[in-house]
């Protein structure tokens, strides 16, 4: 039985934190914050329950960009930590994971604050609570563009999987939906002013409740996807499969685990059995062709007649 354990060295293994990523959240946490409270005094002091209600509604992105900051903070501050064996990186996927419950809670918010609009109509100072709102809509554009991952994909020039910084695409979806939330308001507040139509902001609202609840189903499903290791029908697996029929001899694959250590890095344990001699070198040479594999754990035993 040959044991073997191939590995890279740690700047390549692990991408602890994104620093352009960390300081754009900031950026965008300032922006953020510094539009909440426009929006909550503009409310309270034009009477515009509008306004108000979309500040307080801000705040939840103002927290959710402050999360996301803070992971990448703390997974570059324990980067050197040995006690974590595979890196910090899941320090931002369990922040997404958190960012995701947040916008589903906003969901939830703006879909009962929509109906409650729609039973109790409101009367909003049209005049005054367009311009905010304009001005909101151009900081949400602004944090969008700051945090907009590259059409929300990396590709090096070895890999073939489109990885996704699941941190920062959760602060961007918090900002997006806040921009989502703007255009309705907007294009509401403009309704009722020359149409009188008043009711479209409580419609608007539930449409926009829908697609951020949507939003977040999908970012749960995603990061949870990664906090629980459920990466067996990754591409890489067939590819580590097809690695192995690819060996000089023949070889039995009986025990194979994958998963994912940070993004667009994966750790194999791999458990093979042949009739033929092969050394856990080879194996791990085969393998080095896919440069996402950067853990690997080989066992090879004689395959029993």
């Amino acid at each position: 039985m040959q044991h073997s354990i191939m590995h890279r060295s740690h700047s390549h293994q692990f991408d602890e934190g994104n620093p352009l990523a960390q300081k754009r959240i900031l950026i965008a946490t300032i922006l953020t914050a510094v539009m909440m409270v426009l929006e909550v005094i503009g409310g309270w002091i034009f009477n515009s329950m509008a306004l108000l209600a979309d500040g307080w509604h801000m705040s939840s992105h103002m927290l959710a960009l402050g999360l996301a900051y803070f992971a990448y903070r703390a997974a570059r501050h324990y980067a050197q930590d040995h006690r974590f064996s595979f890196g910090t990186w899941k320090i931002e996927i369990l922040a997404g994971y958190s960012s995701a419950i947040l916008l589903l809670v906003v969901a939830i918010f703006m879909a009962f604050h929509s109906v409650e609009r729609l039973i109790h109509p409101v009367d909003i100072q049209y005049n005054q609570a367009i311009p905010i709102a304009i001005l909101g809509l151009v900081v949400n554009l602004i944090c969008a563009w700051l945090l907009h991952d590259g059409h929300h994909h990396e590709e090096s020039a070895h890999l073939h999987h489109h990885e996704h910084d699941l941190n920062q695409k959760a602060a961007f979806l918090h900002v997006v939906a806040d921009a989502v939330t703007s255009v309705f308001a907007i294009v509401a507040l403009f309704a009722g002013k020359y149409m009188g139509w008043s009711f479209l902001d409580a419609l608007l609202g539930m449409l926009g409740a829908i697609l951020v609840a949507r939003w977040a189903f999908g970012l749960m499903q995603d990061t949870a996807k990664t906090l629980l290791d459920a990466e067996m029908n990754h591409p890489v697996v067939a590819e580590i499969r097809e690695v192995m029929l690819d060996l000089p001899v023949l070889v039995e694959v009986t025990d194979l685990h994958v998963w994912k250590v940070a993004k667009g890095r994966f750790a194999c344990i791999l458990a093979l059995s042949s009739h033929s001699t092969i050394s856990a070198d080879e194996v791990r040479e085969a393998l080095s062709i896919h440069e996402e594999i950067v853990h690997v754990s080989v066992e090879i035993n004689p395959l029993s007649v």
